[in-house]
């Protein structure tokens, strides 16, 4: 079992930046795919993007492709989310999450383990 953490929100205008920490506890780190999802009022949790449990491997959802990244250290059991040219519709609250499962894709429910997510706004 693995408990997620997530810091960094926070409120930015549009064009700016954030960076989005998420701390996993437990030794198995490196035997777990890593995703981000975020949810806003009224919508469902959607897809932002997903690292492979060596890092090999990273997705993005369309929407943020070119300016999200993701990366994963796994000696310091962390996955961050570096946002980008941050629009208004970034504004969301954001999750962490992990799946033993390989090749998870972008549903969320193949992914079994959640932070309990941190509050992103942009304003125009």
């Amino acid at each position: 079992q693995v408990q997620l953490v997530e810091s960094g929100g926070g409120s930015v205008q549009a064009g700016g930046s954030l960076r989005l920490s998420c701390a996993a506890s437990g030794r198995t780190f490196t035997t777990y795919h890593m995703g981000w999802f975020r949810q806003s009022p009224g919508k469902e949790r959607e897809f932002v993007g997903a690292t492979s449990s060596r890092g090999a491997v990273t997705t993005y959802a369309d929407s943020v492709k070119g300016r999200f990244t993701i990366s994963r250290d796994n000696i310091k059991n962390t996955v961050t989310l570096q946002m980008s040219n941050l629009k208004p519709e970034d504004t969301a609250v954001y999750y962490c999450a992990a799946t033993y499962r390989d090749n998870p894709g972008r549903w969320p429910g193949a992914f079994n383990y959640w932070g309990q997510g941190t509050q992103v706004t942009v304003s125009s």
